[in-house]
């Protein structure tokens, strides 16, 4: 392969990169648990942005169930937040698979 088309073909990977970034960083996913009694909310950059509980959730004498529940909600956020990398980023390479996204 002609060295000048491996440099072509890395700053358009580079480019590529770049809008795979700004496009991750749109993502707002929320993640919940109990039937909705804890929602977590997470970014593209895989940030906790905010979280809701309700308060029956709140009983002093279960605080394992509650920290469970948070747990649980923050799987489910991250679950969905890998789903839209996949999905963003095979539209974006074209189909080229890059270990590690």
């Amino acid at each position: 392969m002609n060295p000048f088309d491996m440099v072509k073909n890395l700053k358009n990977l580079e480019g590529t990169m770049n809008q795979m970034k700004e496009e991750l960083a749109q993502i707002s996913v929320t993640g919940s648990a109990g039937g909705n009694i804890v929602q977590v909310t997470m970014n593209g950059k895989m940030e906790l942005v905010s979280i809701k509980i309700d308060p029956i959730a709140v009983d002093p004498r279960d605080v394992q169930m509650l920290q469970d529940l948070i747990v649980a909600a923050h799987h489910d956020a991250m679950d969905k937040i890998q789903e839209q990398i996949k999905q963003r980023s095979s539209s974006l390479l074209g189909g080229m698979n890059i270990p590690g996204l």
